[in-house]
């Protein structure tokens, strides 16, 4: 019984860091500068799983944890904007500006599965929680 809390809280845990991943990508879609404030677009972050097998029960059941968090190397998106203060000042791509490309809809259809996911492992505990004191009802 406590197998199956120990599998859905993993996956909670790996549902959280792909939300915040998620979030991360649409909070930096205008982000034309790295951390160390070179003009260099932001780079979309994506999130890995993989079986956790210390946290099943029985054969076939195991937990999930994150692989990796991973950065997605893409060519950015192009926008003239001379009056930018991150535009190529010289070149062929004089007066453009590289944004990161993320697409809105996508991240927000990711972030709309990862929420229902959590909510399904949020499900389990509960009905977990619920045979548990039904159980003790009975023996009690």
């Amino acid at each position: 019984m406590f197998a199956s809390l120990d599998i859905s809280t993993s996956a909670l845990v790996a549902q959280r860091m792909r939300l915040n991943t998620l979030s991360s990508n649409i909070a930096n879609m205008s982000t034309t500068r790295n951390e160390a404030g070179e003009s260099q677009p932001y780079q979309p972050r994506f999130v890995s799983f993989q079986t956790d097998p210390t946290l099943g029960g029985g054969p076939g059941a195991a937990g999930v944890k994150v692989d990796q968090i991973g950065i997605e190397e893409m060519d950015p998106i192009w926008k003239y904007q001379p009056g930018h203060q991150d535009a190529i000042k010289d070149g062929n791509r004089a007066g453009w500006v590289a944004y990161p490309r993320i697409n809105l809809m996508q991240e927000f259809t990711d972030a709309v599965e990862t929420t229902r996911a959590y909510e399904a492992n949020v499900g389990v505990i509960e009905i977990s929680k619920d045979i548990t004191n039904q159980t003790l009802k009975i023996l009690g």
